[in-house]
C-alpha cells in the first residue's frame, strides 16, 4: 500500500542505502545513512517526487524554532516595513477625511476663489502693489549702470560700493515705507510686492559680488603678464561669455527672471523647451493653487476665527486644542506650498528660460553648506566670506540666521503694519534648537524633534500674529467707540 508519509507512492531512499526486506522495520533499516547538517543530529528531511517535504519521516519535523531576534529589533536585519507605512497612510487619510467631513457639516462650503481675487483688486484704478513691482526696474538698472562704470574704470571701487549700498538699502526701505503708509494697498498685495523686492535685493547683492570677483581676477591677471591677461579675458571657451562682456541688459534681465539667487556669467542651458514637461508644471501650478486656497478658506480660517475667544479669555486648554487642530492643515498647506513653489513654479520658469540647473539649491530650496540655513546665496556671499575673513563657524552661522530672521519678519510685519517679532523669534530659536538636537538627540530622534518643531512652531506664530492683528484692528476701534 502507501508509505507512512501518505504520499501514495513508494518512499524515495538515498542512493547507497540498503533496502529493508521487512518494510523498514528490520535491522537493516537501522543501518540507513543519516544526513547530519543544518538540522544538527536530526536526519535531513526527505522529499517526495514533487519536491515536497515528507512530513512525519523523522524527529526533524518537531523543530519550529531557531536562533533569531525580534522583527522589531534593530539586530534582526529586517527592513521591509512597507506594510506599516501603508497602514500609516491609510490611517492618515481616514483621520483627515473625518476632520474634513466634520468641517463641511459644521461650516458648509466656504471656498470662494473670487474672494481671493478681490484681495488683489481692492483698488483697481491704482493697483499700488503692481506699481511697486514696475518701479523695481529702476533699482535693477541703477545697479547695472554702476557696474558698467566700474568695469571701464569711471568709478573707483569705494564709490561703487557706496552707490551699491545706497541702492540696496533703498530697495528694502522704499517698498516698506509705501506698504506701511499707503492705505489703499492690501496686505496680500503688500506681501507680494515685498517678496519681489526681497528677491531683487538678494539677486543684485550676488550680481555686485560676482562682478567684483571678476574685476579682481582681471586685475591679478594684468599684474602678472599681458599674455595671462589675454588668457583670463579672451581665452574663454567658444560660446561662453567673459567679463566685462556679460554687462548687458539681456544678461541682467535673464538673471533677474531666472530661478536662482546666485549670479554667474555663464548659466547652464538646456537644449530645448520640453512642451509636455512645461504643460505638466503649469497644470500643477493651477491645481495646487486652487487646493491651497480651498484648504485655507475651508479649514484654516474657521479654526483661526474660533481661536480668538480662547486667546481673549486665556483659556490655556482650549488654546492648546486650537493649536493642535490648526497644526494639521497648516503643515499640509506648508508642504503643498513648497512643492508648488520649488518644483512646479520654478521648473516652469526654468523650462521657459531653458535654465539648466534644476537642483533647487541656488533658488533657495535647500542649503548647500552646513549651518548656512536659508539659501546657497547666503552660503556663497555671506557664510563663506565670513569664514575666509577669520570668523568662527558659530558666528557666521548666527549672522546667517539673523539675516534670514530679519527677512521673515520684514515680509510679515510690514504688510500687517505691526511689529511683534514672532517670525524673527521663531527663526532665531532654531540656533539653540540645533544645539539641543545635536547634543541630546541622534538619528531618527533628532529628525523627529525637528519635524515636531516645524509642525507646532508655525501654527503658534500664525495664531500669535492673527490674535495681535485682530486686537489692533477690531477690538481697538470698538473700545475707542
Amino acid at each position: 500500500m502507501g508509505d507512512r508519509g501518505g504520499s501514495g507512492g513508494p518512499r524515495r531512499r538515498r542512493p547507497g542505502s540498503r533496502p529493508s526486506s521487512q518494510g523498514g522495520s528490520g535491522p537493516a533499516a537501522a543501518e540507513e545513512v543519516r544526513d547530519v547538517g543544518a538540522w544538527g543530529d536530526s536526519p535531513a528531511p526527505d522529499k517526495d517526487k514533487d519536491g515536497d517535504v515528507d512530513v512525519g519521516s523523522g524527529p526533524w519535523d518537531l523543530r519550529c524554532h531557531r536562533l533569531q531576534d525580534s522583527l522589531f529589533s534593530s539586530d534582526s536585519g529586517f527592513s521591509n516595513y512597507r506594510g506599516i507605512l501603508n497602514w500609516c497612510v491609510v490611517m492618515l487619510i481616514l483621520s483627515n477625511a473625518r476632520l474634513f467631513l466634520e468641517n463641511l457639516i459644521k461650516y458648509g462650503v466656504l471656498v470662494d476663489p473670487l474672494q481671493v481675487v478681490s484681495l488683489f483688486l481692492k483698488d483697481p484704478y491704482r493697483w499700488p502693489a503692481l506699481c511697486l513691482v514696475i518701479v523695481a526696474n529702476i533699482f535693477a538698472v541703477a545697479a547695472f549702470q554702476v557696474e558698467k562704470r566700474l568695469a571701464v574704470g569711471a568709478l573707483t571701487e569705494q564709490a561703487g560700493l557706496l552707490l551699491h549700498v545706497v541702492n540696496l538699502a533703498t530697495i528694502l526701505c522704499f517698498p516698506a515705507a509705501v506698504a506701511f503708509l499707503l492705505e489703499s494697498i492690501t496686505p496680500v498685495g503688500s506681501v507680494l510686492a515685498l517678496i519681489v523686492y526681497t528677491i531683487l535685493f538678494l539677486k543684485l547683492f550676488s550680481y555686485r559680488d560676482v562682478n567684483l570677483w571678476c574685476r579682481e581676477r582681471r586685475a591679478r591677471a594684468k599684474a602678472k603678464a599681458a599674455s595671462a591677461s589675454k588668457k583670463a579675458n579672451g581665452g574663454a571657451a567658444q560660446g561662453t561669455v567673459s567679463y566685462p562682456d556679460n554687462l548687458t541688459y539681456r544678461d541682467l534681465y535673464y538673471f533677474l527672471f531666472a530661478p536662482t539667487l546666485c549670479y554667474e556669467l555663464n548659466f547652464p542651458r538646456s537644449p530645448r523647451v520640453r512642451k509636455r514637461f512645461l504643460l505638466r508644471r503649469l497644470l500643477e501650478m493651477l491645481f495646487l493653487t486652487q487646493l491651497q486656497v480651498g484648504l485655507i478658506q475651508q479649514w484654516m480660517v474657521p479654526t483661526i476665527q474660533n481661536s480668538m475667544k480662547p486667546f481673549k479669555d486665556m483659556d490655556y486648554s482650549r488654546i492648546v486644542e486650537r493649536l493642535l487642530k490648526l497644526a494639521v492643515p497648516n503643515h499640509l498647506i506648508w508642504l503643498i506650498f513648497f512643492y508648488w513653489l520649488f518644483h512646479s513654479c520654478l521648473n516652469a520658469v526654468a523650462e521657459l528660460m531653458r535654465f539648466g540647473d534644476r537642483d533647487g539649491r541656488a533658488a533657495g530650496g535647500r542649503p548647500s553648506c552646513p549651518g548656512a540655513h536659508p539659501t546657497s546665496s547666503s552660503c556663497r556671499h555671506f557664510y563663506k566670506p565670513m569664514l575666509r575673513r577669520g570668523s568662527s563657524k558659530w558666528l557666521a552661522r548666527t549672522c546667517v540666521f539673523l539675516a534670514s530672521a530679519f527677512f521673515h519678519e520684514y515680509l510679515v510685519s510690514i504688510p500687517l503694519r505691526m511689529f511683534r517679532l514672532w517670525a524673527f523669534t521663531g527663526m532665531m530659536a532654531q540656533i539653540p534648537l540645533a544645539w539641543i538636537v545635536s547634543r541630546f538627540f541622534w538619528g531618527n530622534y533628532g529628525n523627529a524633534a525637528v519635524w515636531l518643531t516645524l509642525i507646532i512652531g508655525q501654527p503658534v506664530a500664525v495664531l500669535m500674529y492673527v490674535h495681535d492683528y485682530y486686537v489692533l484692528n477690531h477690538e481697538a476701534p470698538v473700545a475707542g467707540a
